[in-house]
């Protein structure tokens, strides 16, 4: 449970605010983090991460202004862990953003860490591990920053009337249990693990009892590891007003997508008339799937309940998922199309097999493997050399951006799934975003004419099948950041970028705490030192973590997965590389398996290279409704 003080300041705080009070102030929490015991579903009781032998795990809330300091101790026994707060901006703060070997090293089986920082940005955030893919064991829980002078309070709806709802994929089994299947050579083609279930608020047929006639906010969070959700209120529209705390016009949608990591905020009015109870849904992105276990519901429905002696229907059958365009909103703020980029970065996403046989994703040619010494402590041990990209080592994907910088990341996707990509430390403006299937940047024809005048802003956006998105931000925030896709089984193969932005200041506004450092000891981490731990030579990186070899030259992109298979079955294999390695890839565009072929995993090196992507909807499929799940077609 969070500390006292954590408990009863929130209302003195609210009351303060509505006599118009200063109302800056530090929230503690106390988080001891464990194993229990949960069965959300009602299907599998499995081990799963709590905090103060509860799960799920608590809400952190606070307003706008607030210190937030949270003593997390590691009682796990079995694993390290460590804390991020998504989508707030740590101004100032960079050491405490929370992915290990990144901006701290991982917090120990016994030890303690504090997390102290201040949050100068409202909206609907979430927070969670961010060690060895970790969060969908349960450590992952809401985050609100309550803003006072909100724009829509008191006059589109009253505090009293917010609501606050998850939504996530859900696994039986333990990530520990499924990573090593995931990553192996008997996984060739890098098919994710499907989740066995959906959830609202951490459980199943949830209910929310409303008043007619009356106008409530609900902030929505998806807090799941893979699947993106589509979401629609039977009966109701929704009137979004904030995506990822960054406030918008108000538009309203029939349905949203919420991809891993994103949120939404929006109004929903009730009815005058109470005769009925109105479903609500959540169905999971099957097109996300390689394959749709016979078992599985992808849908979960909850209710809004006006009247509890009333029954709870069924969903509707849906003709079609049709979701709202998160490309379309505008900033409520009205901010323009940052101007004259100074420093561009092209990735590419690909994903491949290396030599293990296993599949890795990479941008451009590279896969992420963490350094021997957390990036943050190479930027701040390094010196000079701190705004040389080589000191960061060859696996970590490193841009070093100068402040003030207007960064623009084009990006090509050349996989045939959709990714959530996420930034830490800024939101970023959707500057363009292509039609599904649409090729790279470089072939479209598109150029800065055609760009969004007004882009929407959010801190994840998702980036759809062998397409293109163009997003600028402006680096103002001195620190090291991660860009990386949001699936958590993306992350744990390798797709991530750094972004180490204004080093030189970074040296000059932060320190470490001596808590970080015994982490860090605790595990015979080095603490200074370039990606290879090397303090003599910043730019030797010999003994620097790295990725398996690539594959042996001439093999084709489907050779390479033609060879894993064979790796499994001897004379067997042999035949299935023969066929497998001849077929074509009816899923992917002749396009896209070129540019793959032309992209041949290296072993050093981080060339720049950008992307970009949009959305559409999946094929047609019919669900069928089981524990308390709805029906659609789409």
């Amino acid at each position: 449970m969070p500390s006292l003080l954590g408990r009863l300041v929130l209302p003195v705080a609210w009351a303060a605010a509505f006599l118009g009070l200063s109302t800056a102030k530090t929230v503690s929490y106390d988080f001891n983090i464990g194993w229990v015991i949960s069965n959300p579903d009602g299907a599998f009781d499995r081990p799963t991460i709590g905090i103060n032998g509860q799960w799920p795990i608590p809400r952190i809330e606070v307003d706008i202004g607030d210190t937030v300091v949270v003593n997390a101790t590691n009682l796990l026994g079995n694993q390290t862990t460590s804390l991020h707060f998504h989508g707030l901006y740590q101004n100032g703060s960079s050491q405490m953003d929370g992915p290990a070997q990144v901006s701290q090293c991982a917090i120990p089986p016994g030890s303690s860490f504090i997390y102290n920082f201040t949050v100068n940005q409202p909206g609907t955030y979430w927070y969670h591990s961010h060690t060895s893919a970790q969060y969908p064991d349960g450590l992952r829980g809401p985050l609100i920053v309550h803003d006072p002078k909100s724009p829509f309070l008191n006059t589109f709806y009253k505090q009293e009337n917010e609501r606050i709802l998850t939504v996530s994929d859900w696994y039986h089994d333990q990530v520990q249990e499924l990573l090593p299947t995931f990553l192996s050579k008997g996984n060739p083609t890098g098919a994710e693990p499907v989740p066995n279930a959906a959830l609202w608020n951490d459980t199943q047929n949830l209910t929310v009892p409303v008043q007619p006639d009356t106008t409530y906010y609900f902030r929505v969070i998806n807090l799941g590891a893979f699947a993106g959700q589509y979401i629609w209120f039977e009966g109701h529209n929704m009137t979004i007003l904030e995506v990822d705390g960054v406030y918008t016009q108000p538009a309203v949608a029939d349905m949203i997508y919420l991809a891993a990591a994103q949120r939404c905020s929006f109004l929903v009015t009730t009815k005058s008339d109470i005769s009925s109870n109105y479903a609500f849904v959540a169905s999971m992105d099957t097109s996300l799937f390689d394959t749709i276990p016979d078992d599985l519901n992808w849908n979960v429905t909850g209710w809004l309940v006006y009247d509890e002696a009333k029954p709870l229907p069924q969903p509707a059958l849906v003709d079609e998922l049709n979701n709202f365009d998160d490309a379309t909103l505008i900033p409520y703020d009205n901010l323009t199309l940052f101007e004259n980029p100074t420093k561009f970065i092209e990735l590419d996403v690909i994903m491949n097999n290396l030599g293990d046989g296993a599949n890795y994703a990479f941008f451009n040619n590279v896969t992420y493997k963490s350094p021997k010494v957390p990036t943050i402590y190479t930027a701040l041990s390094a010196g000079e050399e701190a705004t040389n990209p080589t000191v960061y080592g060859s696996y970590t994907n490193s841009f070093v951006l100068e402040k003030g910088d207007i960064v623009q990341i084009r990006m090509n996707n050349l996989d045939t799934g959709r990714h959530p990509f996420h930034l830490h430390g800024h939101n970023f403006q959707a500057a363009y975003r292509s039609a599904e299937d649409a090729g790279t940047y470089e072939d479209s024809g598109i150029t800065p004419a055609d760009f969004y005048p007004t882009p929407m802003r959010r801190d994840t956006f998702m980036i759809f099948p062998t397409s293109f998105m163009v997003l600028r931000f402006r680096a103002d925030n001195p620190g090291v950041w991660l860009f990386h896709c949001h699936i958590e089984w993306h992350v744990a193969s390798g797709l991530i970028a750094t972004m180490v932005e204004a080093p030189l200041d970074l040296q000059k506004t932060i320190s470490i705490p001596q808590d970080q450092l015994d982490a860090c000891a605790a595990q015979n981490i080095p603490t200074v030192g370039n990606a290879a731990g090397n303090t003599v030579n910043l730019l030797d990186l010999t003994g620097q973590p790295s990725p398996p070899p690539p594959l042996p030259d001439g093999f084709t992109a489907r050779g390479k997965v033609a060879l894993a298979f064979s790796c499994l079955s001897g004379i067997l294999g042999v035949i299935v590389v023969a066929w497998y390695g001849l077929a074509p890839d009816a899923a992917a565009p002749a396009w896209a398996q070129q540019r793959i072929l032309e992209a041949e995993p290296q072993v050093v090196g981080s060339a720049e290279r950008s992307s970009d992507a949009t959305a559409t909807d999946h094929d047609a499929i019919t669900v069928t409704a089981v524990s308390g799940g709805g029906q659609s077609k789409a």
